[in-house]
């Protein structure tokens, strides 16, 4: 069960390594296509976001994919994707295009190609954790699954480092012409890495039994479980769920209206909270606190460190504390560090104080909102629907970070005060979200959690009648 989730968690890594690889290389591409094309600050921002249109893509397509090919073939497409994004990222100018000599065909290819990669991120956020969901035991479901997420900070420490020693030494010069073309490459070893080990692993029991595989869905419980006892147990709770409407295919809103609204706003949550605006500006905010090309590199490597070891202890926290109270906890946290680096914006005193308010923001974050939303993704949507409201889950996340990262350069130049400001209300908001609609899936089988959201859909269908009889009618 370990190697399945450490391979499927290196869908993850690459995530990670993705999403993060662009803080290295976002001025670099400021100076080669923002400045000499003379484009603003607009641009910049599509640019450095430009991958998350691909995120939307693969989200889409992951439900319908992940159901047609199944889980594993799906992640094995998204290792296809990093690859072959990372080495066309590197060199935008592959066979159309001269070298040094930037043009807006040029920079429209540069951004294909990172959507190419984002559709690869798409796919692998919602499939790795869902993979992992249908394959794991309940009872460490919930630290195997934000394993993924402490693959995914692992990736994004992994390339800061890289990214601070590409740069390490090197003119500012040298970096922006070809170091970040280095750190785009560098992302296809762990692409093919991860590409060969999928051919190691199998199809998830839930998808084969979808596909009347009962055969080799059991083996893999039995495999799973420990004893044949328990994995029958299983088989025939999943095998109940999937006979209950046969071969009808299942509506977004078989089970209400509220199990898919959780969904979307926990989904939306996670970026409205700010976090990709630390990841994908980290050097450039460093650099406003007057840190140099180099030192910025090397605090967004504290970033990083600081996020692996929150993800670390959220993974020994989520089964004993819950996810819910974690997610409480967290918001609470990322409302300070966020309040606290718009108020010393606000009195031009961005140094060491508004570093230790990046860093606790960080730290909750990951404690937080950065592991649990993916777990709660993975445990919520009964299974009839899990395919389908998964893929409206990753898409509305990353439609929300888009937004968000997208729009932060414009915002910057109102006031970092006012931007940092209304992350901080947005962790409010998120908070009394938590608090009011979230529930609590510690310890639940995947079975179990659907049936809260079947008793609330007959709550929500008998509402309005007075009489036993007529909410039976």
């Amino acid at each position: 069960m370990i190697f399945l989730s450490v391979v499927a968690a290196l869908g993850g890594l690459l995530f990670g390594y993705d999403t993060a690889v662009i803080s290295g290389a976002e001025q670099s591409l400021e100076v080669y296509f923002i400045d000499s094309l003379g484009l603003n600050s607009l641009f910049q921002g599509l640019t450095v976001s430009s991958a998350l249109f691909g995120c939307i893509i693969g989200g889409l397509i992951s439900g319908v994919l992940s159901n047609r090919i199944g889980r594993r073939n799906s992640l094995i497409t998204a290792a296809v994707l990093f690859f072959l994004s990372a080495l066309l990222s590197a060199y935008p100018e592959f066979l159309f295009f001269t070298k040094g000599d930037p043009s807006i065909g040029l920079f429209i290819m540069f951004n294909l190609y990172r959507i190419i990669g984002g559709i690869g991120v798409g796919l692998a956020s919602g499939l790795g954790p869902l993979y992992i969901s249908e394959t794991s035991p309940a009872k460490i479901r919930g630290k195997l699954v934000t394993l993924n997420n402490l693959a995914i900070i692992f990736g994004m420490l992994v390339v800061y480092i890289i990214n601070w020693r590409i740069a390490a030494g090197q003119s500012t010069a040298w970096i922006h012409d070809i170091g970040w073309r280095y750190m785009f490459a560098s992302e296809a070893i762990p692409a093919l890495l991860f590409f060969g080990l999928l051919f190691l692993v199998p199809e998830t029991p839930r998808y084969l039994i979808l596909k009347n595989k009962d055969e080799k869905a059991m083996d893999i419980l039995t495999k799973v479980n420990g004893s044949k006892e328990k994995a029958k147990a299983i088989f025939d709770e999943i095998k109940e769920t999937v006979q209950k409407e046969g071969k009808k295919k299942a509506r977004v809103f078989s089970y209400g209206k509220l199990v898919v609204i959780v969904g979307i706003l926990l989904a939306a949550a996670q970026q409205f909270v700010g976090i990709n605006v630390i990841l994908y500006y980290a050097p450039r905010i460093f650099a406003n606190m007057g840190a140099s090309a180099d030192g910025s590199m090397m605090q967004t490597v504290l970033i990083g460190v600081v996020n692996f070891i929150f993800v670390l202890i959220a993974l020994l926290l989520v089964e004993k504390v819950g996810r819910k109270p974690l997610l409480l906890i967290g918001s609470v946290g990322m409302g300070v560090g966020m309040f606290g680096i718009s108020a010393l914006s606000f009195a031009d005193s961005l140094g060491l104080g508004a570093l230790l308010f990046i860093l606790l923001y960080v730290a909750f974050y990951n404690l937080s909102f950065g592991p649990l939303v993916w777990v709660l993704a993975s445990e919520l949507f009964p299974n009839k629907i899990r395919g389908q409201v998964m893929a409206i889950t990753v898409v509305a996340n990353w439609g929300s970070n888009l937004l968000i990262s997208s729009t932060f350069p414009s915002l910057l130049e109102i006031g970092a005060g006012v931007a940092y400001g209304f992350y901080g209300v947005m962790c409010v908001l998120s908070f009394l979200f938590v608090w009011k609609l979230v529930p609590e899936t510690k310890g639940k089988t995947l079975e179990e959690i659907e049936e809260h959201w079947t008793s609330k859909a007959e709550d929500q269908s008998s509402a309005g009648y007075s009489t036993l009889e007529e909410r039976k009618a």
